[in-house]
């Protein structure tokens, strides 16, 4: 059983971009976001709309009342403005391993610095903070982006999960597991640094 005092909510600061969290106010921010590029069209990833975006938000604060998750909104410094969400998920607290998922941001957003800075605010709340033993990120194997996006972080690839999941349509899903070991996140956090300090914006 999960402990629900493992993932406590807290906000995570960096240069440009804050981690608040998730309230169901949020929720005509995050559509205006996921609009910037209708991203509820990608067929590979879970974007919300006009339709479940509620919901969405509800199962995602249900998931951290459980201690399962911790839903975050992706709030731009300079703007103000919320850009997308992103959360830590399928945690497990005996065995202080985590799931970063979840995230998306509206497409200006896309190749910028917003996502190495997200992940690196996660991930050191993760290591540094829960002293987490594994951090896993998660994502389809059609999505050749987010794949390409998550290796250039430092994980390492741990396999593929056929057969994982049951699409509305009737199609499977393959997922592509990766992830961060504890030991690993000293090189990992250093090489985010260096990222970061190249990233134009």
């Amino acid at each position: 059983m999960s402990n629900p005092h493992w993932l406590q909510p807290t906000r995570l600061e960096g240069e440009t971009v804050s981690l608040l969290p998730l309230q169901p106010e949020h929720a005509e921010a995050l559509l205006h976001a996921a609009s910037d590029g209708k991203l509820w069209q990608l067929w590979y990833t879970s974007v919300p709309n006009q339709d479940n975006i509620d919901n969405y938000i509800a199962q995602a604060l249900a998931d951290q009342q459980a201690g399962l998750a911790l839903p975050f909104v992706v709030v731009h410094n300079a703007t103000k403005q919320i850009i997308g969400t992103t959360r830590f998920c399928h945690a497990d607290s005996q065995q202080h391993r985590v799931e970063i998922g979840f995230t998306w941001y509206a497409k200006s957003f896309h190749k910028t610095k917003v996502n190495t800075e997200c992940k690196y605010l996660l991930l050191r709340h993760a290591f540094e903070q829960l002293a987490a033993i594994a951090v896993e990120l998660r994502t389809h194997w059609h999505n050749h982006t987010s794949r390409a996006a998550i290796a250039r972080l430092g994980a390492k690839q741990d396999g593929v999960l056929r057969n994982h999941q049951k699409n509305n349509d009737g199609s499977y899903r393959d997922t592509v597991v990766f992830s961060i070991i504890d030991s690993e996140w000293l090189i990992v956090k250093k090489s985010l640094h260096f990222k970061l300090q190249q990233a134009y914006r």
